[in-house]
C-alpha cells in the first residue's frame, strides 16, 4: 500500500522521535520497581506456597496465550507490570506520536513501523520482564535487569496477623503484606545503590531511584475479600476502608521519604463486585436475570455493595494521594484507575473485542453460573480454558486475561485511566 506524504511524515517522526506535542521529551526510567499482589505477580506466589500448600498458577493452561507455559503469573498471559515496564523503560523516542490511541487515525503501515521501532527499543534494554523478587538471581543480575517485581499473590495492605488473630481466614497466611514487601526492597536497596555506582550512575541524579518507577498495587482487594468471604456486613466492609487506604499512603510516604523515589504509581482497586469468583461466593440466590430481580445487583450483574466498597476505597485513596503531592511537591505521583477501564469493557464489551455471550463467565474454569467452581479451579488437572482468551475479560475468576491487561496498562500510560499518565509523568524533570 502506498503511503501518502502526510502518512510519510508522520512516520518520519515515528522513526526519528520527534515528538509533536509541547514541551520536552520523555525521559526513560531506568528500572522499575513493582509492589502488589496476584494482579501483577510474576512468580513469587508459587516459590512462597509450593511449600505449604497446591499450588495450581504454576500448571497449563497458565500462560498459553504469550508465553506457551506457566510462569507463576496469574493469567493467560502478561500482566499490567509488564506491559507498563516494558513501555516506560523505552527511552522516550517514539511514544508521543506512536500512542495506541493514535493507530485508528493513521495508516497500518505507521501502526508496524512505530511497534518495530518500540520493540526494538525495550529489547535493548535487554528487560524485557521484571524479575520476581525471591527468584534464584544475584543482586548483579537484578541490578542488571532494571528493577525488581516484589508483588506476590494474595498480598494484603495490613499485616496478615490482623486477619489471623480476628479467624477471618480458615487457613495460614502467607506473609507477603505490603510492608513485608517493603522490607524485602529495603534489604535489597543497599546492593542496588552499590550497583548503581559501579555502574556510573545508572540510577541518575545523584539519588539512587531518582529515576526509578515505583508501582504500588493495587492493594486492598484480598484485604477486603477476606472480610466478604467472613459474612461481614457492607457497613462492615466499609468501616475497615480506612485502614486500608491509610496503610497504603503510608508505604507511599515511606517509599519517597526514606527510600528517595521521585516517580510513584499508586492503583486503585478494580470491581470485585463483577468478579466471577466472588459473585458465586457470596451468591445468596439464583443468579438474576436482570437488576430488578434483585437489588444486590447492578445493571451489568455485578454485586452492588462489594463494588461501593471499591469505589469508596477508591475515593479515598485518590484523595490521599492529592494529599501526598501537596506534602511532597518534589514527587511525581500518579494515581492509576483500575476500576473504570474495567467496568467500560464490560459495559461495552463488543467495542473492546468480548464476543463471549456472558462477560462474567470465566474463561478457564468449570461449572455454575459463572464458569468457576472452588473446587476445580484453572490449572487443576482436567479444568478446561476457553480457545480465545481475549475473547474474555475474566481469565480464571479472579484475575484479568492478557488482552484486558494490556488495555488497563496502555490507559495508565497514554491515559486516560491514569492521572497524570506515566508518560506524561516522564516528562518531568
Amino acid at each position: 500500500m502506498a503511503l501518502t506524504p502526510v502518512l510519510l511524515l508522520l512516520l518520519a517522526y515515528c522513526l526519528s522521535g520527534v515528538s509533536s506535542s509541547a514541551g520536552p521529551p520523555p525521559r526513560s526510567f531506568t528500572s522499575l520497581f513493582a509492589l502488589g499482589d496476584s494482579y501483577i505477580d510474576a512468580g513469587n506466589f508459587v516459590t512462597m506456597a509450593t511449600p505449604v500448600a497446591p499450588v495450581w498458577v504454576d500448571k497449563p493452561p497458565y500462560g498459553m496465550t504469550f508465553f506457551e507455559r506457566p510462569t507463576g503469573r496469574f493469567s493467560d498471559g502478561r500482566v499490567i507490570v509488564d506491559f507498563v515496564g516494558k513501555i516506560s523503560s523505552m527511552h522516550g523516542r517514539a511514544e508521543a506520536l506512536c500512542a495506541p490511541r493514535l493507530f485508528n487515525s493513521f495508516n497500518l503501515s505507521i501502526y508496524i513501523s512505530c511497534g518495530v521501532y518500540a520493540f526494538r527499543s525495550a529489547a535493548a534494554l535487554g528487560v524485557p520482564f521484571l524479575p520476581a523478587s525471591l527468584a534464584n538471581s544475584s543482586d548483579d543480575d537484578v541490578a542488571r535487569r532494571g528493577g525488581v517485581n516484589f508483588a506476590v499473590g494474595g498480598a494484603t495492605a495490613v499485616d496478615v496477623a490482623f486477619f489471623e488473630r480476628r479467624r477471618l481466614v480458615p487457613f495460614k497466611l502467607l506473609n507477603n503484606s505490603l510492608d513485608v514487601q517493603l522490607g524485602w526492597f529495603e534489604e535489597l536497596e543497599p546492593s542496588l545503590c552499590n550497583a548503581t555506582a559501579e555502574t556510573a550512575g545508572s540510577y541518575g541524579g545523584g539519588r539512587c531511584f531518582s529515576r526509578s518507577l515505583f508501582l504500588v498495587g493495587e492493594f486492598g482487594v484480598n484485604d477486603y475479600t477476606f472480610l466478604w468471604t467472613a459474612n461481614k456486613t457492607e457497613s462492615e466492609v466499609m468501616a475497615f476502608v480506612p485502614r486500608v487506604v491509610r496503610t497504603i499512603a503510608s508505604a507511599v510516604e515511606r517509599l519517597i521519604v526514606r527510600d528517595g523515589a521521585a516517580h510513584v504509581v499508586v492503583t486503585g482497586n478494580p470491581p470485585i463486585g463483577c468478579s466471577p469468583t466472588l459473585l458465586t461466593l457470596l451468591r445468596r440466590t439464583s443468579r438474576p436475570t436482570s437488576a430488578a430481580d434483585d437489588d444486590d445487583y447492578d445493571h451489568i450483574g455485578c454485586l452492588r455493595g462489594v463494588n461501593d466498597v471499591a469505589r469508596h476505597h477508591n475515593a479515598l485513596l485518590g484523595a490521599a494521594v492529592v494529599g501526598l503531592r501537596a506534602r511532597h511537591p518534589r514527587a511525581t505521583i500518579v494515581f492509576a484507575d483500575f476500576y473504570t477501564p474495567i467496568r467500560r469493557i464490560l459495559e461495552n464489551p463488543n467495542q473492546f473485542g468480548v464476543v463471549v455471550s456472558d462477560v462474567l463467565k470465566a474463561c478457564c474454569g468449570t461449572g455454575g453460573a459463572y464458569n468457576w467452581n472452588g473446587s476445580a479451579v484453572c490449572g487443576m488437572p482436567g479444568v478446561p480454558a476457553c480457545a480465545n482468551p481475549s475473547a474474555y475479560v475474566s481469565w480464571d475468576g479472579v484475575h484479568f486475561t492478557e488482552a484486558v491487561n494490556r488495555y488497563v496498562a496502555e490507559g495508565w500510560l497514554y491515559g486516560p485511566y491514569a492521572h497524570p499518565p506515566i508518560l506524561k509523568a516522564m516528562r518531568r524533570p
